[in-house]
């Protein structure tokens, strides 16, 4: 039996990791992507896959309230939706280390040639070690134990890297790190 699976993500090389993720499952079908809520519950209602991986955070219409339209269906009762977030908290985050590490590497095979590394200039170097732990999927503690610092100030490295990167999350901040080759992509 193979399960058919939707994937809901306004950052398309978001969606590619998944698909990449999931092209290596034999039991595991992507039968169609979705930018933002309002295409997730059109998608859904079109392709009725078993499940549907929905990000919380999307234009239009979010996750939360997509989930709501698809859940609330009569129609698609059969229809199982599994929320995923990269909130800036890892105690918000549904995916495990180990989970989140292999869509990280997914990610990886799907970012285009490194762009000019100049966006990292503004970054100071503890800042540029911080940024290439997060794209090796360390959480916040992780980090604070492996170098040497309270999570607090963790955190406020991750906020100034936010800001300075102008990401909105993690997951950009992971693509980011591939994008400009600070982090180097696995064969």
């Amino acid at each position: 039996m193979t399960i058919r699976v939707a994937i809901a993500d306004d950052q398309a090389l978001v969606r590619a990791g998944f698909v990449s993720l999931l092209a290596n499952a034999t039991d595991l079908a992507v039968v169609g992507q979705a930018a933002d809520g309002e295409e997730a519950v059109e998608l859904v209602r079109r392709v009725r896959p078993d499940v549907v991986l929905m990000d919380v955070r999307m234009p239009r219409m979010d996750g939360l309230e997509a989930t709501r339209a698809i859940v609330g269906d009569p129609e698609l009762a059969t229809v199982r939706v599994v929320v995923l977030t990269t909130y800036e908290l890892d105690e918000y985050g549904l995916l495990t280390p180990s989970v989140t590490r292999r869509v990280i590497d997914a990610f990886a095979a799907a970012v285009p040639a490194p762009k000019a590394p100049e966006r990292l200039d503004q970054l100071t170097e503890r800042e540029r070690e911080v940024l290439a732990l997060i794209a090796e999927g360390l959480s916040n503690n992780d980090l604070a134990r492996q170098l040497l610092l309270s999570p607090l100030t963790v955190k406020t490295h991750v906020s100034r890297i936010l800001g300075k990167l102008s990401a909105r999350d993690r997951a950009q901040l992971v693509v980011i790190a591939y994008e400009t080759g600070l982090v180097p992509r696995k064969a």
